[in-house]
């Protein structure tokens, strides 16, 4: 017996249990998504006007990439109705690049990546979190879409005229120290911003001409006098040339030194030194002094570079600011490690950082996490105010909750769900024959199973799987186990006791290993 032949029998086109991460899974992006919710999607997830943080710990399988897809997908509806208010979204969930860089700057030989990552400051943090938000920003500028109607998230070419010239200043700052993209020369990509934007900045080449001007003009007033054999061999001659190229030497040596202090100072990035100074040289020394520069190890400049880029976004129609951190267990340098992953996360525990006005943040953390909170003293609570920040300790999932989510995604796969969600791009009216092939209303889950097992027998037998993900692998190991103790001549579309317990057993068997680190769950 197939699994597609039980399937069908209970008016369903796809098996609703076959996936289980919901980054890759079609009919949790496509049906759930709007539909499905964690009992606590209120509380985390808020009121897009007022951006509150929300800290999350739950277990692998428990949801948060789930909900971050749900996040991003509802602000982008909230800004559809909201044009002129709109959240830019920023996701911080692959840390790959940032703490690749960061190694290979802080590391020495022999050093463990617990005593690397003793180093993240929370500065690091937000150099991050400014990179992501100024690279997003400057690849939608330069890859402004003309037709159509404006994406949630697009920034609109006709309001980058709206930023005052502070305000552009500002931005060219903040894409020369952190515009981290690799499709073009950094330098380029920076000189099609500043042309985009309208910036002019002839006055940074005054230096230069004042040292060509003057070897120039030595060149010909030697001529003039027949002393061009003496071009060489005068002292005063080289002692003019020098003393005209000398404020472009000052210039250039200056931007060179502020570029080598950026570029140690911002550890989460690869730049050039020589590209940061060229790229400094073409902003006017007035617009860089008493500037707020990320050259010190303190985060007070980053504070100041952040409201700046909060204040662009004001101008280009986005009120505040939604920051989804997620996947911290993935990157090579933490491998899951709770330790590293505690130093890693640490900094970012700060009410003055997760308090910023403007700012929201939603922390999805693995629950191993959490159990250094109770370890932590008076001083962590007085800075971080974990009280204030909407702290959820554990995404919990009932018995009842993980069957509600069954029927739901059983109510998804059915045809009818399917038919709702291409309506837009298929207006073709079904046929009589078509409409009554299959049923009006999917068998929820209960139908699969023999009558003999209650509801109540399933919830609780359901609430033993704890989490979405093992919800799904069980129930999909389950219809595959049923369908191998039948065939297709005589089959049977309900599923006993005794395979639903010997299933069970064996899940719980290989789900205990694989908490103790045994298995692959």
């Amino acid at each position: 017996m197939k699994v597609q032949q039980f399937l069908e029998h209970h008016g369903l086109t796809q098996n609703p249990f076959s996936q289980e991460d919901a980054q890759t899974d079609p009919l949790f992006q496509q049906h759930c998504s709007h539909g499905t919710f964690h009992p606590a999607w209120d509380k985390i997830y808020g009121d897009p006007a007022t951006p509150a943080t929300a800290v999350v710990f739950g277990e692998k399988g428990a949801g948060k990439t789930a909900i971050r897809l749900q996040i991003v997908e509802h602000t982008a509806e909230y800004n559809k109705q909201h044009p002129d208010a709109r959240v830019f979204v920023i996701e911080y969930d692959d840390f790959n690049p940032f703490l690749d860089c960061f190694n290979g700057k802080v590391s020495w030989p022999g050093a463990t990546p617990e005593r690397t990552l003793a180093r993240w400051r929370l500065w690091d943090h937000i150099d991050c979190i400014l990179s992501l938000a100024v690279t997003q920003l400057i690849d939608d500028i330069l890859n402004e879409r003309i037709d159509g109607k404006p994406l949630p998230f697009e920034v609109q070419g006709d309001r980058l005229q709206k930023l005052t010239r502070s305000q552009k200043r500002d931005f060219l700052m903040l894409a020369a120290f952190y515009d981290r993209s690799t499709d073009v020369a950094l330098q380029t990509r920076w000189t099609s911003l500043r042309r985009k934007l309208r910036f002019s900045n002839w006055q940074t080449w005054k230096e230069l001409g004042i040292g060509a001007a003057v070897s120039l003009g030595m060149f010909g007033l030697l001529a003039d006098f027949g002393w061009l054999a003496s071009f060489f061999s005068s002292w005063w001659v080289w002692a003019i040339i020098v003393a005209g190229w000398l404020p472009w030497l000052i210039r250039q040596s200056s931007a060179l030194w502020l570029a080598w202090k950026i570029n140690r100072q911002i550890r989460v990035l690869d730049r050039q030194t020589n590209t940061l100074r060229g790229t400094l040289t073409s902003l006017e020394a007035k617009d860089i002094a008493g500037q707020p520069l990320p050259s010190r190890e303190r985060s007070d400049d980053r504070y100041e570079l952040l409201g700046k880029l909060q204040s662009i976004l004001k101008t280009a129609g986005f009120e505040s600011i939604t920051i989804l951190v997620d996947r911290v267990d993935e990157p090579h340098l933490i491998n899951g490690s709770a330790d590293r992953m505690k130093a890693f996360l640490w900094p970012m525990f700060d009410n003055k950082f997760l308090k910023h006005q403007g700012l929201g943040f939603k922390l999805l953390l693995p629950i191993e996490v959490s159990l250094f909170l109770q370890r932590e003293d008076k001083e962590f609570y007085e800075r971080s105010r974990l009280d204030k920040q909407n702290l959820i300790r554990s995404l919990e999932w009932t018995g009842e909750s993980l069957f509600d989510l069954a029927n739901d995604r059983i109510t998804a796969s059915h045809p009818k769900s399917t038919a709702a969600a291409t309506s837009d791009t298929n207006t073709t009216t079904p046929s009589a024959s078509e409409a009554t092939s299959k049923p009006t209303v999917p068998a929820k889950l209960k139908a699969w199973f023999d009558d003999a097992i209650s509801e109540p027998e399933l919830v609780s037998t359901l609430a033993r799987l704890r989490v979405p993900r093992h919800l799904f692998k069980f129930l999909h190991r389950l219809l595959v186990e049923h369908c191998h103790r039948y065939t297709d001549e005589t089959p049977r579309w309900q599923i006993g006791r005794e395979t639903l317990q010997s299933t069970l057993a064996v899940y719980m068997r290989d789900l205990e290993a694989y908490d103790r680190g045994l298995g692959t769950g």
